[in-house]
């Protein structure tokens, strides 16, 4: 009797089913709330694995797709994103909206069959969603490249040509957008792979090491070719290296200063760098724990190698150079007219302000210049008129010129007595005077006061000695030429060193030099000769 009775029960259980989706099925659909209602048990029903996918519920879903608001289904949709849902529901959601399309691309399971028919019937949209996918089929991914031709085109948006007598006004041709866009990735295709632009050199970075040496976290520069270089690698022929100073300090665990550094590759680090570090230790057992320093490219006094030429630079400096003096001519233009009333009269309040803006454009003209002639020099395209210059007489003018920027710093220039004769181009050779002379007034500080004097030199050369200002003392040699790479806090420093440069290149076109002593810069140009000399006496 009670095997008997447990029989029974047993097969009582096995009749039992889940009339969910019949209930839903039979429920009331036509009403807005009923259809939402619907949807959203029929999606959770199948996607959960719940109940088969019926092709009922699904033609139902189907009919409702377009009666359901797009936030409902997106919403319903989330709910079974990660509950592997079946292929049918899958391609039935995947072919809505993106909105809704978007959580089941992302976490659906399929096989991969299942995938291949499905990727035609996808957007484009759709199948980049699958191309960020990491957890595909290679057959799947292989489907997906197939289709890159007709994802990674621009659709075509031109416009329909308006009928005649219509307004034409306001449209805008995508097409020649697209066919420049085109024609640009067609050109980057046919590109040779070392035409790319080569990344912006870094000025500076910071880094630190572990206890063995190893750089191990850097800042300012691209990581990859820095995080694993030691510090114990000199000597080494080839390759990113620093030399025996840093190795020769870590061996010590000793601080370091101006280390040598050569970094391979075209990543913004490539290149010589100058590296100064510190040794750092535990505060409290004293163990050697790395270093922590910094970097920066070295100056043009601190290279040992010679320098590459460079014939495009010069050129693109050129073209720069002529198109900045055109519109500052015409500035400077406008300027005078005002000033002087030529287009009639003009308040003073004006006018002042015209001579204001011309003085500054004169000043601005003079930076240009002084950029025109270095790139002429360094292009060898300095042409020079072989004359006579009166020394004393042209450097009488230039003080002259100097007046006001000596009485506001406070400080005089005294000339020799003497006269004396040189050889060059009277043009390079007032330019080469006024920017030295200016650079070295702007440089003195009140009550200083500097001496220029004529020295007889050797071999047919006159010295020009002029005294360095106190502010320019303290940069040794040819650190004084770099003093612009220093970002020197005094303003009046600004721009010191490309004049002195353009000073010293100005004076070797010349067929002289420039020396750096101690306490005195020195200008050496060659005499003229006898004819000459007694030419210019007569005149």
């Amino acid at each position: 009797m009670c095997c008997s009775a447990r029989s029974l029960r047993g097969r009582a259980l096995a009749l039992r089913f889940d009339d969910s989706l019949e209930t839903v099925l039979a429920g009331d659909v036509q009403s807005p709330f009923g259809a939402q209602s619907a949807w959203r048990q029929i999606v959770d029903l199948i996607g959960r694995g719940r109940v088969a996918p019926d092709h009922r519920a699904l033609h139902l879903l189907e009919t409702l797709r377009h009666r359901v608001p797009i936030a409902v289904r997106e919403a319903s949709v989330r709910t079974v994103e990660w509950a592997a849902a079946p292929a049918a529901l899958v391609r039935l959601l995947v072919l809505d909206a993106l909105p809704i399309a978007l959580p089941i691309l992302r976490g659906a399971r399929m096989a991969d069959a299942d995938w291949l028919a499905l990727l035609p019937r996808l957007t484009p949209e759709g199948r980049h969603v699958l191309r960020n996918r990491r957890d595909l089929a290679p057959v799947v991914q292989h489907g997906l490249e197939a289709f890159g031709a007709a994802d990674f085109v621009l659709k075509d948006q031109r416009v329909a040509p308006a009928e005649e007598g219509e307004n034409q006004a306001g449209l805008f041709a995508v097409a020649d957008l697209v066919a420049r866009i085109d024609a640009h990735w067609q050109a980057r295709q046919h590109a040779q792979p070392g035409t790319r632009p080569l990344p912006m050199r870094a000025s500076d970075f910071r880094f630190e090491t572990d206890a063995a040496g190893i750089v191990r976290w850097v800042d300012g520069i691209d990581r990859a070719p820095l995080i694993g270089l030691s510090l114990d690698l000199q000597g080494m022929a080839s390759g990113s290296r620093v030399d025996g100073v840093a190795t020769g300090a870590f061996r010590r665990r000793a601080a370091f200063s101006n280390a040598r550094m050569t970094i391979e590759g075209e990543s913004d680090a490539a290149g010589d760098w100058l590296i100064s570090a510190m040794p750092n230790f535990e505060p409290l057992g004293g163990r050697f724990c790395g270093y922590r320093g910094t970097a920066r490219r070295p100056r043009m006094d601190e290279r040992a190698e010679p320098l590459r030429p460079s014939p495009v630079e010069p050129d693109l400096l050129r073209q720069l150079v002529h198109e900045l003096r055109t519109p500052t001519n015409a500035i400077a233009g406008f300027a005078e007219m005002i000033e002087a009333e030529m287009l009639g009269p003009v308040p003073p309040e004006y006018r002042t302000r015209a001579a204001f803006i011309r003085g500054q454009v004169r000043e601005l003209l003079g930076a240009i210049d002084d950029l025109d002639l270095a790139a002429r020099i360094e292009s060898a395209a300095l042409a020079l008129v072989p004359g006579t210059v009166a020394l004393r007489g042209l450097l009488s003018g230039i003080v002259a010129d100097l007046s006001e920027l000596l009485t506001l710093r406070g400080s005089a220039l005294h000339l020799p007595e003497e006269e004396a004769l040189v050889s060059g181009d009277p043009r390079a050779v007032e330019r080469l005077f006024s920017r030295l002379l200016a650079t070295l007034a702007s440089a003195s500080t009140q009550g200083e006061g500097l001496h220029i004097r004529f020295v007889p030199g050797e071999a047919g050369m006159l010295s020009i000695a002029i005294d360095r200002p106190r502010a320019l003392r303290d940069y040794p040699g040819d650190a004084i030429l770099a003093i612009d790479d220093e970002h020197a806090e005094d303003l009046a420093l600004l721009g010191a060193g490309f004049a002195l440069r353009l000073a010293r290149n100005l004076a070797r076109e010349l067929g002289g030099s420039l020396t750096i002593a101690s306490d005195c810069l020195a200008i050496q140009l060659p005499i003229a000769d006898g004819p000459a000399r007694a030419c210019v006496q007569q005149s």
